[in-house]
C-alpha cells in the first residue's frame, strides 16, 4: 500500500487545524489511512518535521499527497467543499492563452497528454517536496511505473509557446538530461542515466521515442524518462510553472492531472488552463483544455444504502454523508445522484457511494450487531465435483497448481494467439500485469512451463479455479466460472494421450461426453477436439499450437485441455 511523508507544518495549514497522535489517528480512519510514524520531536521545528502515513486504498490517488489528505480531513469535519472553478467541462471549454501541440508521429508512441500552469506566488520548498512525492507516488502506482502515466514540471519563463509534443528517433536529438552535464542522446540516456536505466524499458526498442520541446526546439523533457536540465529544473523560489502529463490512457492522464492541479489549488496557487490540440478526435475532443472534468454521474437508491449499511437512511442523510466526503449530490425522490469531485474516479458502482456515506457517517456511529442466523458451512456441488477430478487426477500422476485470477494482456490475448474481446479487463488496474480477469486456466499453465524447461520430463500439472468471461445473456454481462485445466510437457506428448486422459477422467466422474472437431488458434489444426454434453460445448484438448509454444518460450511439445466443470453438475 502506498506511504507517504507529510511536512507537518505544511499538512496542518492544509487541513485548518493541528492535531495530537490520537486525534489524527482517529481522524486518518476517515481516508483509509493510518498513522506510520511522527518525528515529533519538540526540539525540531514544524517546517522541519515529518509525519508518516500509511495508505490502505488503491482506488484513491488523490489521497497519496499532503493536500489530498489534508482536504479529506478538513471536509470530514465539517469544513465547506472546495471549489475549483479552473475545470474546463464537456462542451465549456475555458480559454487557454497557451497551447500544446501533439504531432501524429507520437500517436503510436505514447499518444495522450494534458498540462496547466500553477502561478500566483513562488513555489515553496515543502510544496516542492510534496509536489515531487505525488509525482512518484501518482506515476509509480497510479501509472504502472511510469508506463501509462509520466509527470514533469517546468519553468514557464524558459518556454516559447506553443510546446510541441511529438515522436524522434532515439539518434537525432540531443540534451543535457537533469542531474548530469554531459549532451546525450536518447538512446545514450536510457543507457547512461540512472531514470534511463530504470525506466528505459519503457522505450527501448522502439524506432521512434516521444520528446517535449517549445516552438524554438529547446528540449523540455524525453517522457517518460527524464526532464532537461535548464528548462526542466524547477527550484524553490520559482514561480509559473508548467506541469504536464503524458501517457497512454487519456482518462488516467487526465485523473492524474486533475488531482495534481487541485492539490496546488488548495496550497494557494492559481491554475491557468492549457490547450492541448490533438491531431485526431479524442473521446474528450480535439482540442482539451485542462485541467478537464470528465466523470460520470452515478445515482444510488436511498432504500438500497439502508439496507447495505443495516440501518435507516433517508436521502437527505445520503447526500449529508456525502457532503462530509467531499461529494456533491443531487436528491431526485428516493434516488440520489453523486457528481464525483474532479480529483477523483472511482464511484464504478452504487456500492462505491454506499460506502462513502459509511465513511462520512462516521464507522464508529453504527452499533456493532451479532449475527442473527446460524448456519452450517457445506461444500458446494461444484466443489464438491472439483475434488474428486483433483484426486484422479492426481492419481494419474499430475501435480495440482495454484495460480492468480489477474493476469496481462500479453499472457492472456497476445501469447495464446487469441482476440481479446471476450477478456474483462480491470477499469482501474494498478499494474499491467494484474490487468485482466483471467478467460481460461491454460494460459497459467503454460505460464509454469515456461519456466520449467530444467525440471526432468516429463511435466504434467492441472489446476480446478475460477475463469470469468464477458456474456451479454448474463444479468450483470460476465459470468464466472469453475474450469479444469491440464497440460502435459514432454517429447512424445500428443492427441492420443489429452483424449486417453480426458476420457479416463470423464469416466471415473461418470459424465457422459462426446468429442467433434474444432478450429481453436492456440491449438494444432487437426489435433484439437471440442468436449459436447448433450450437444454444448463444455471444454477442449489438443496439440498446443507450435506458435503459442513459441510465444511462451516452451521448447517441447505440449498437450493440453479444459473442461467447465459446472456443466456436470
Amino acid at each position: 500500500m502506498p506511504k507517504i511523508d507529510v511536512n507537518e507544518k505544511l499538512f496542518f495549514a492544509l487541513a485548518g487545524r493541528t492535531y495530537g497522535a490520537e486525534e489524527l489517528e482517529l481522524a486518518l480512519q476517515g481516508a483509509k489511512a493510518e498513522l506510520d510514524g511522527w518525528d515529533s520531536n519538540s526540539g525540531v521545528p514544524p517546517e522541519e518535521r515529518t509525519i508518516k502515513i500509511e495508505l490502505n486504498d488503491t482506488n484513491r490517488p488523490d489521497l497519496w499527497s499532503t493536500a489530498g489528505i489534508a482536504r479529506q480531513l478538513r471536509t470530514l469535519a465539517g469544513g465547506d467543499p472546495p471549489a475549483y472553478p479552473f475545470f474546463s467541462r464537456d462542451g465549456d471549454a475555458r480559454p487557454a492563452t497557451r497551447r500544446v501541440v501533439v504531432d501524429p508521429s507520437v500517436l503510436g508512441v505514447r499518444p495522450f497528454m494534458a498540462a496547466f500552469v500553477i502561478s500566483g506566488k513562488p513555489i515553496s520548498d515543502s510544496m516542492l517536496r510534496d509536489a515531487i512525492q505525488t509525482q512518484e507516488k501518482l506515476c509509480w502506482n497510479f501509472g504502472r511505473k511510469r508506463a501509462s502515466v509520466s509527470m514533469g514540471i517546468y519553468r514557464t519563463s524558459l518556454i516559447q509557446w506553443p510546446v510541441l509534443y511529438k515522436a524522434v528517433p532515439p539518434k537525432s536529438v540531443r540534451f543535457v538530461p537533469l542531474q548530469m552535464t554531459e549532451t546525450l542522446d536518447l538512446a545514450e540516456i536510457l543507457d547512461k542515466h540512472p531514470k534511463g536505466q530504470e525506466f528505459g524499458f519503457i522505450n527501448r526498442g522502439k524506432k521512434l521515442h516521444p520528446l517535449l520541446t517549445d516552438s524554438r526546439g529547446g528540449v523540455l523533457s524525453y517522457p517518460p524518462i527524464i526532464n532537461s536540465a535548464d528548462i526542466g529544473a524547477v527550484q524553490v523560489g520559482d514561480t509559473d510553472l508548467l506541469v504536464e502529463l503524458t501517457g497512454t490512457d487519456l482518462p488516467s492522464v487526465t485523473l492524474s492531472a486533475s488531482i495534481v492541479a487541485c492539490d496546488f489549488a488548495d496550497a494557494g496557487y492559481t491554475i491557468e488552463p492549457v490547450a492541448v490540440d490533438y491531431p485526431e478526435p479524442t473521446e474528450f475532443g480535439r482540442t482539451v483544455v485542462f485541467p478537464y472534468y470528465f466523470q460520470k454521474p452515478v445515482s444510488v437508491d436511498s432504500g438500497r444504502v439502508a439496507r447495505i449499511l443495516g440501518r435507516s437512511f433517508s436521502p437527505a442523510a445520503v447526500a449529508e454523508a456525502l457532503a462530509r466526503m467531499g461529494v456533491r449530490s443531487e436528491i431526485h425522490g428516493q434516488f440520489v445522484t453523486v457528481f464525483p469531485p474532479e480529483f477523483r474516479n472511482d464511484f464504478l458502482h452504487p456500492v462505491d457511494i454506499v460506502e462513502d456515506v459509511m465513511i462520512g457517517c462516521g464507522m464508529s456511529t453504527f452499533e456493532p450487531e451479532r449475527p442473527k442466523d446460524f448456519t452450517i458451512g457445506r461444500l458446494t456441488p461444484v466443489e464438491t465435483l472439483a475434488r474428486k477430478a483433483k484426486a484422479i487426477l492426481v492419481g494419474m500422476g499430475y501435480q495440482e497448481m495454484v495460480y492468480n485470477y489477474l493476469g496481462s494482456g500479453r499472457d492472456y490475448i497476445d501469447r495464446m494467439n487469441v482476440p481479446g474481446d471476450g477478456v474483462l479487463r480491470i477499469a482501474n488496474p494498478m499494474t499491467e500485469n494484474f490487468e485482466f480477469v483471467r478467460p481460461s486456466i491454460l494460459p497459467s499453465l503454460l505460464n509454469s512451463e515456461s519456466v520449467s524447461g530444467k525440471a526432468v520430463y516429463p511435466h504434467r500439472i492441472f489446476e480446478a479455479g475460477k475463469v470469468a468471461f464477458k456474456d451479454d445473456a448474463a444479468n450483470y454481462g460476465t459470468v464466472t466460472r469453475t474450469h479444469l485445466g491440464f497440460l502435459s510437457a514432454h517429447g512424445e506428448a500428443n492427441y492420443n494421450e489429452a483424449a486417453s486422459l480426458a476420457a479416463a477422467l470423464l469416466y471415473y466422474l461418470g459424465a457422459e461426453y462426446s468429442v467433434e472437431d474444432c478450429e481453436d488458434p492456440r491449438f494444432l489444426p487437426g489435433r484439437q477436439a471440442r468436449i459436447l454434453r448433450n450437444g454444448t460445448a463444455v471444454g477442449i484438448l489438443g496439440e498446443v499450437h507450435p506458435r503459442v509454444l513459441e510465444n511462451w518460450g516452451i521448447t517441447v511439445p505440449c498437450v493440453a485441455g479444459e473442461l467447465d466443470l459446472e456443466a456436470y453438475v
